[in-house]
């Protein structure tokens, strides 16, 4: 099964964000993919969102949910939102997404996708100037690991450019209750190099709602804003340590990430950042 599991790109967020959004195949007993359309169904909490490694000042925990239809030909529609735990109102996000995979044999893979966000009017979030995002990855296994590079082009009000570049490798630790489910683990590493033209539309926007407060007040806010780079800089150094345990069905996660803001990166936040994510998806 290929799920979103870390928002960070595909970015969604996760995006994200996604993802901006990250993928996963189960191998031995877990989930596999089938020769006939299947959908995925994603429930995830994270104690802040995550973007690229980076976050807002403010810890913003969430939940999301998706969908995804996958076609035997590789072709795979998406769906979902999710809502910031700490701030009211609607939904935070939601998201249409359109993608291709292809496998080229067993070692090599790639895909495209499309994604469209939506976002409220004076959304916290860091990529809320930036609704759409196109991503291109490709992935191969080596016999001790396996390495994925994608690029992220996300434009809207503004426009960046991401490469990721990951290192992971899957190691089974057996079964739990039966020979038919599994515990695994995935260390991976990641680099996330990009630009930042985003965060003149945060800060802005920022900026804007902190004058807004206080009966009307007109005084400047006292932060120091932060101005965004506009060139080409690492963006984080990222470690993460998913465990999983999955069914034939069904696979429950459990993942954390410690990041590494890069030196060159605009930041207003501590240069070393903790994320916690749990997650379930059941395919039918």
């Amino acid at each position: 099964m290929k799920a979103i599991a870390w928002l960070t790109p595909a970015p969604i967020l996760l995006l994200f964000f996604c993802n901006s959004l990250y993928a996963q195949q189960p191998s031995g007993t877990g989930i596999q993919e089938n020769e006939k359309p299947t959908l995925t169904l994603a429930a995830l909490y994270s104690n802040n969102v995550n973007y690229y490694g980076q976050s807002t000042a403010e810890r913003l925990p969430y939940v999301l949910a998706n969908a995804t239809l996958r076609l035997p030909s590789g072709l795979y529609f998406s769906a979902g939102g999710y809502q910031l735990l700490n701030v009211g109102g609607g939904l935070s996000e939601t998201d249409l997404g359109l993608g291709y995979d292809h496998d080229f044999n067993e070692h090599f893979s790639a895909g495209l996708a499309y994604t469209r966000s939506f976002f409220p009017k004076n959304s916290p979030l860091l990529q809320a100037s930036n609704p759409n995002n196109i991503s291109l990855s490709s992935s191969y296994n080596w016999a001790w690991s396996k390495s994925v590079l994608s690029a992220d082009y996300a434009f809207g009000e503004e426009n960046d450019l991401f490469l990721t570049i990951t290192q992971s490798k899957d190691i089974e630790l057996g079964t739990l209750f039966s020979s038919e489910d599994m515990i695994s683990v995935e260390p991976a590493i990641e680099f996330v190099g990009g630009t930042q033209h985003f965060l003149t539309t945060y800060q802005r926007e920022k900026e804007k709602r902190n004058n807004g407060k206080g009966q009307g007040s007109n005084k400047p806010a006292t932060e120091t804003i932060t101005e965004s780079h506009t060139s080409f800089n690492m963006l984080s150094y990222n470690f993460r340590i998913p465990v999983s345990y999955s069914r034939a069905s069904y696979m429950a996660e459990a993942g954390y990430q410690f990041s590494v803001i890069g030196r060159d990166a605009a930041t207003e936040t501590k240069r070393y950042q903790h994320y916690l994510n749990l997650a379930f998806y059941y395919q039918f």
